[in-house]
């Protein structure tokens, strides 16, 4: 497929999305619905989703927001902590409420200090996963302030991560938004029994670390996990262009008001949904690996969760076109700059 210009793919869904509430959601929110059939709601919200109840009204709350013309189902999930109950987790399981359970560390990331403070205190929420085969999301990264922020994802999968997979072994994981050659290293050697997959954001694998410091400290390109050295962007790039099929597209776009991003202590997250499909492709076309694209994009994610294929189609075509500076109040990825791929109407 080197050298298209059009391409179709079955409507992909996103695998990690943080869409916020209230007047942020209505002003992010369109932009998936343009481009996502489904997506997995991250549920670090302020509170978080940690029972049914706030992850019942939170569905309605977008499903309220979705024109009557589009087909969008939001993927819930639980926020788990040292005292989540497995009986509600299972209930919302086989309600059809939760779609997984998001494993944050305490202070790992955005609105994750009521996270998990140690794995052992979860381990019957742990067995419980294991026996629904309901899929546990886990952002992969140590929080001990004596690990290197670089190298908190390395130490995750060594510390925490294997010796998981060793104890429950029929749990079902992602590893969310993977960042280093490690990570990638982790999941091919692990994923063999399809129950370990990865989720790689579009970020990733368009910037290496540099970006945070080109001409200047770039509050706009701070996440987290934090971006790596070239040769970890490489990897994964290698990983998802690869076909195999426990990679698959999880864009954890993550928008913030400017004010947010823009100060002392600017919060973390790049806001990609406005462009993330054309994005994507951007990085197949440039690794000659289009037609691997509806793979990574639209079936191996299904196949994880269990989930029918969407029946639908999107198109994009080459073309650039330029981001806007701002998207309801949050700076976009590319703010202002040219995007090489464009979505058919």
């Amino acid at each position: 497929m080197p050298g298209t210009d059009r391409l179709t793919l079955r409507r992909p869904d996103d695998w990690h999305l943080h869409l916020r509430d209230g007047a942020l959601l209505r002003a992010v929110l369109p932009a998936t619905l343009k481009r996502f059939g489904r997506a997995v709601v991250m549920p670090n919200l302020r509170p978080p989703v940690t029972g049914l109840a706030e992850a019942a009204g939170y569905r309605d709350r977008i499903l309220a927001l979705v024109p009557s013309d589009i087909r969008f189902q939001p993927l819930m999930t639980c926020y788990a902590a040292d005292d989540t109950d497995p009986d509600q987790v299972e209930t919302g399981w086989r309600d059809g409420l939760f779609a997984a359970v998001k494993l944050y560390p305490a202070h790992a990331t955005t609105n994750s200090d009521r996270g998990v403070t140690d794995p052992a205190r979860i381990r019957g929420l742990l067995e419980r996963l294991q026996r629904l085969g309901m899929p546990l999301l886990v952002h992969g990264e140590v929080t001990d302030p004596g690990i290197d922020v670089f190298d908190r994802e390395a130490v995750f999968l060594d510390r925490v991560l294997a010796p998981m997979l060793a104890d429950f072994p029929a749990l079902r994981v992602v590893l969310e938004h993977v960042t280093t050659a490690d990570a990638v290293a982790f999941v091919r050697a692990h994923a063999a029994d399809g129950r370990l997959g990865a989720t790689i954001t579009v970020h990733h694998l368009l910037l290496n670390r540099n970006a945070l410091f080109a001409g200047g400290l770039r509050p706009h390109a701070w996440c987290l996990p934090v971006l790596k050295r070239e040769r970890h962007r490489l990897a994964l790039v290698d990983a998802a262009t690869s076909g195999e099929p426990w990679f698959f597209l999880g864009t954890d776009s993550a928008p913030h008001p400017v004010t947010a991003k823009e100060s002392a202590r600017g919060c973390a997250g790049i806001f990609t949904a406005p462009a993330a499909l054309e994005l994507y492709a951007e990085v197949f076309d440039r690794a000659g690996a289009l037609d691997r694209l509806e793979a990574f994009a639209s079936l191996n994610g299904p196949r994880f969760y269990r989930l029918p294929v969407n029946r639908d189609t999107v198109t994009l075509e080459r073309g650039r076109w330029r981001m806007a500076e701002t998207v309801g109040g949050v700076v976009p990825f590319r703010a202002g700059a040219d995007i090489e791929w464009r979505l058919v109407p």
